[in-house]
């Protein structure tokens, strides 16, 4: 019984992480934190390296089980996948019908999430403090960069796993806004990954089987910089990841207006079913200025109560990752 509420409890965070890396803006890092699994995550990942072809030579597949916490990343795999297929085919078209309303949920949600992480911090010092600043000011400064024109050579797509799914494991900064920024995001999610789900067309396999290997290399990569950085300056870590979660508000900010567009060389914007395809720049606004501006309605009352949900809801996952520590 033990087992299986482990295993139920491990797959639920990881069904929140999926959801989460789908979403521009928030990241799947945030959830693993305030569930009280990232350090073992940031473990169980850097565990995966060339040196397992030693271990299953030595120690046959039980060994490599062991040594990559097996069952703690099957449980979290599980969830992630059904986590992201729930993502891109409902939480993408509850996007589109009513953003202020999730995003609302996600503003609640992150902001609770700095509160928890910042306090981690055992002691606040000039490192402390200098490594708040920096992260949100980064964060900050990545929110208003505007996306580049994106490619789809397998090349790209390789590279763009290897650095969006960095965030993965940085609580505050997004993967899909990673790839939103470097032009990436239609192209894997919108095309590629729901092509996959839909068609299983070989093309479509072929490139989110790169894109696949790159995340790996890139998980490999920063798993071990982090699981450096937590073992010698931990509170600062901790501090430069609250600053990436404050930083990374102005991204989810949930009445946001467009003021730029995806456009192609000649400068005209790109359009799709008689609509302008992607947004590329926003501008925060309040909800009354969202309804003059969009003709849309703000939700503004739904929105309010939504981030006092998303607050909420971290404390409800921070009690999950205490139990799960004492399991």
């Amino acid at each position: 019984m033990k087992k299986s509420f482990n295993f139920i409890g491990l797959a639920l965070r990881g069904l929140a992480m999926g959801i989460a890396e789908v979403i521009p803006g928030v990241s799947g890092g945030t959830i693993a934190f305030i569930t009280g699994i990232y350090e073992q995550l940031i473990n169980t990942i850097k565990a995966i390296s060339p040196k397992l072809l030693t271990t299953f030579k030595e120690d046959g597949v039980a060994g490599v089980w062991e040594e990559i916490n097996g069952t703690f990343l099957a449980s979290l795999l599980v969830g992630m996948a059904t986590g992201i297929v729930f993502g891109v085919l409902v939480v993408s078209y509850l996007l589109e019908s009513y953003p202020p309303v999730i995003w609302g949920f996600f503003f609640g949600l992150i902001i609770a999430s700095a509160i928890y992480i910042g306090r981690q911090i055992g002691t606040w010092t000039i490192k402390e403090t200098l490594g708040l600043v920096i992260g949100i000011v980064v964060a900050y400064v990545i929110t208003t960069i505007a996306p580049a024109e994106g490619s789809e050579s397998l090349v790209a797509v390789f590279f763009a796993g290897a650095i969006a799914i960095s965030a993965l494991i940085l609580p505050g900064i997004s993967g899909s806004f990673i790839l939103l920024l470097m032009g990436m995001y239609s192209y894997i999610i919108t095309d590629t990954l729901k092509g996959v789900l839909k068609t299983f067309a070989f093309d479509k396999i072929v490139t989110m089987t790169v894109f696949a290997l790159g995340c790996l290399t890139g998980l490999m990569t920063i798993s071990r910089l982090l699981s450096w950085t937590f073992k010698h300056y931990k509170n600062t870590t901790l501090a430069v990841l609250t600053g990436f979660i404050i930083g990374s508000l102005n991204k989810i900010w949930p009445w946001r207006i467009p003021t730029d567009w995806l456009r192609d060389s000649t400068g005209q914007i790109i359009m799709e079913d008689g609509f302008p395809k992607k947004v590329i720049t926003e501008s925060n606004v309040l909800p009354n200025a969202y309804e003059m501006t969009t003709g849309e309605p703000s939700f503004a009352i739904i929105a309010i109560v939504c981030v006092a949900i998303g607050f909420v809801s971290v404390f409800i996952m921070e009690r999950l990752g205490q139990q799960n520590k004492m399991a």
